[in-house]
């Protein structure tokens, strides 16, 4: 089980995301944008917990606890997002090493 996939608004779980035989080129969907929605989906996270926290700090009105939770949400996705990252730069570096 994984637990970004639990987290609601939070990243969709890496064996969740939509795949496609190999012979298809669909212009709607495959990995370009796959990643770039889960680029927008971070962004919208950070974008959320910061304006919490602005809140808190302005107005004091909020509720510290939903506001931390909100941070540590976006900062998981972050995390993800880079681990992600290291993952396909790593693999480009593998098939570029590669000699046909």
């Amino acid at each position: 089980m994984n637990p970004i996939s639990n987290v609601p608004g939070g990243m969709p779980a890496i064996g969740a995301m939509p795949t496609r035989p190999s012979g298809t080129d669909n212009k709607e969907g495959g990995f370009a944008s796959t990643l770039a929605s889960a680029v927008d989906n971070v962004e919208q996270l950070n974008t959320s917990a910061e304006s919490d926290v602005t809140n808190v700090l302005q107005n004091g009105g909020q509720d510290l606890h939903n506001v931390m939770i909100a941070v540590e949400k976006a900062d998981i996705a972050f995390q993800l997002m880079m681990q992600v990252r290291n993952k396909i730069v790593n693999a480009y570096q593998e098939i570029s090493r590669l000699q046909f």
